[in-house]
């Protein structure tokens, strides 16, 4: 332990400690931008690039950066004097002079820690005029909007693109002021390996990385003559209320839906229907290769982000994905056949729109693989982000707290806890079992509770006795973790049966487009706690055993996983792609 000094506070701490750890104990806030803690964990401590967080080390008068500077001891630092404060200003306003002034609309407004950091520290006017970078805007994906303009240079988001998710695609390029972060070759994003998972949309402090915005495609479906179906995420429903001022991690289902209603949706139906008819095919799939000798492990499919992930590093791997749609693109495909028989509509007159926590599944909806060719439609028409969804209902002068609790409509809108739990990392291997457990052995699995799998570990395993086989099991969140993971299996370190990936850290609860929260690990846990909450209030927590499901099998999909209609509708293929080749 070393024993310092801040603001004539002491505080022991422990060797290693930087100084704005030390000052986070003693409640002393020290203003940063590059800095970036992910889940409580330090990834970009060492940048020091927008000196912002200077303090003043008081034996020799020198300012020095508080997130890079590991203490030392009898360490006596100030960080409210004269020159630290009229310091901290220079380093904002030389920010600022290199930036666009159109706050107003600015995709970040509100959530810009730029904006807000100016704000704080009374700055009205910007000393230093110079040049100013004029870079090209890529718009050119379906997900992600980079306007280097706004970039600061913080270096947060290579440091999530390259350090957690090992994507690679964002680096520096350029020296002096032509410094940009860029890609290699300057090509846009949809022809790099970008996955857009959206982790660097989440990070970045100020308005240099947003989501394409899909909400005036809403309203002109909202506005035409087609029938507009909506469905929304498990993930969703456990934040959408923290961009409304509630408490994180609370369960507005019923605020939400009455939300979609108002907003003029034809039907609101829930994306958890079809995350139970995903447990029942890919349930039944593992089976399948389990039996009778197929490839195993057999990984998860429902994150968009990591299949592209696959398609791009693992191509030698491609075959062992489940062939399962994502269950918000198996909705789709059942909306424009089922339920357009069930209301008799023609399936070109239907809009299904999904309220995803993924900015990855605004790029997945428009995958060829994913539409059917025979009614030529896309399954899904329009994705938008939990944040999207928050701005739609602002826009309406929706009182969002004081809205009653409404229930989704039938025919796709009843859910098991199975389904609910999609939205943390675990959930889905923790679904698919609880199925495959009563398929296999006959028997009703009475703890339907498989606990190893839960939590924010990075890899997490577990094995499962059925039927007197071992189950191998293994989970993991962040696509760095999951590289780790395919390369221990690719090299025969690891033999498992069932492999679950997610691309974001935490899964969908962390997703690229829910409300910013850079990474709060006490946040990320209530909205998980809040998963697991509407799983274990459910009295059915086992997919198969949902009427709805069980209705639609029997009616139109015929068997799960062999059944033609079943194969059709719901799977998909994928393919190995080349670095660089287009998305």
């Amino acid at each position: 332990m070393i024993s310092i000094t801040i603001n004539n506070k002491p505080i022991m701490v422990e060797e290693g400690t930087t100084i704005l750890e030390a000052a986070k104990k003693l409640n002393i806030l020290i203003p940063t931008l590059c800095h970036l803690n992910l889940h409580d964990i330090n990834v970009n401590s060492e940048t020091a690039s927008c000196r912002v967080c200077m303090v003043e080390n008081t034996k020799n008068g020198k300012l020095i950066p508080a997130c890079a500077t590991r203490v030392w001891e009898g360490l006596d630092v100030r960080t409210d004097t004269l020159k630290v404060i009229r310091t901290r200003r220079i380093m904002i306003e030389l920010l600022l002079s290199d930036h666009p002034k159109d706050c107003l609309v600015c995709a970040k407004s509100g959530h810009c820690e730029l904006q807000n950091l100016a704000n704080e520290n009374n700055i009205r006017s910007v000393r230093f005029n110079g040049k100013q970078h004029n870079c090209k805007i890529d718009d050119t994906s379906l997900s992600l909007v980079r306007d280097m303009n706004k970039c600061i240079l913080c270096k947060r988001c290579e440091t999530m693109c390259n350090d957690i998710q090992t994507v690679g695609v964002l680096t520096d390029v350029g020296r002096g002021f032509d410094t940009v972060v860029g890609t290699a070759f300057d090509h846009p994003m949809h022809e790099t390996v970008c996955t857009f998972c959206g982790q660097c949309v989440s990070v970045c402090p100020t308005g240099a990385l947003t989501e394409v915005d899909n909400t005036s495609q809403v309203w002109n479906a909202l506005d035409s003559e087609k029938t507009v179906i909506v469905q929304v995420a498990p993930a969703v429903r456990v934040a959408l209320g923290e961009e409304f001022g509630m408490e994180a991690g609370s369960i507005i289902t019923g605020k939400m839906v009455s939300a979609l209603k108002a907003l003029g949706f034809d039907y609101v139906f829930d994306t958890n229907f079809a995350a139970d008819v995903t447990v029942m095919e890919e349930a039944s799939e593992f089976i399948d290769r389990f039996k009778n000798g197929g490839t195993l492990p057999i990984l998860t499919s429902c994150c968009p982000s990591w299949i592209k992930f696959v398609e791009h590093n693992f191509g030698d791997l491609v075959d062992i994905p489940s062939s399962c749609k994502s269950p918000h693109e198996m909705f789709g495909a059942l909306a424009k056949t089922y339920f357009a028989e069930k209301i008799g509509k023609n399936p070109k007159d239907i809009i299904v729109v999904s309220v995803m926590p993924c900015v990855a599944k605004k790029y997945e909806s428009a995958r060829p693989e994913l539409s059917n060719q025979q009614i030529g439609t896309s399954d899904v028409d329009i994705v938008i982000s939990t944040r999207e969804l928050a701005r739609m209902i602002s826009e309406a002068t929706l009182d969002f707290t004081s809205l009653p609790d409404s229930e989704f409509d039938r025919f796709m809108g009843q859910s098991t806890g199975a389904a609910a739990i999609f939205g943390a990392t675990g959930g889905v291997a923790e679904a698919s079992l609880r199925t495959a457990y009563d398929l296999i052995t006959g028997e009703s699995l009475q703890d339907v509770n498989f606990t190893p799998l839960r939590g924010f570990e990075n890899i997490k395993e577990a094995t499962v006795n059925i039927n007197g086989t071992n189950i191998n099991i293994a989970v993991a969140s962040g696509l760095g973790n999951a590289r780790k993971l395919l390369e221990m299996v690719r090299n025969g370190e690891k033999e498992y049966h069932l492999i679950e990936i997610m691309a974001c850290p935490g899964g969908c609860i962390d997703g690229g487009g829910q409300p910013y929260i850079r990474g709060d690990i006490d946040i990320l846990n209530k909205r998980m706690n809040a998963i697991y909450q509407i799983d274990s209030d459910k009295k059915i927590r086992k997919a198969h055993e949902n009427p709805e499901l069980q209705q639609l099998y029997k009616e139109f999909l015929g068997e799960p996983y062999y059944g033609q209609k079943a194969h059709d509708l719901l799977h998909t293929h994928f393919h190995a792609r080349k670095k660089y080749d287009e998305a």
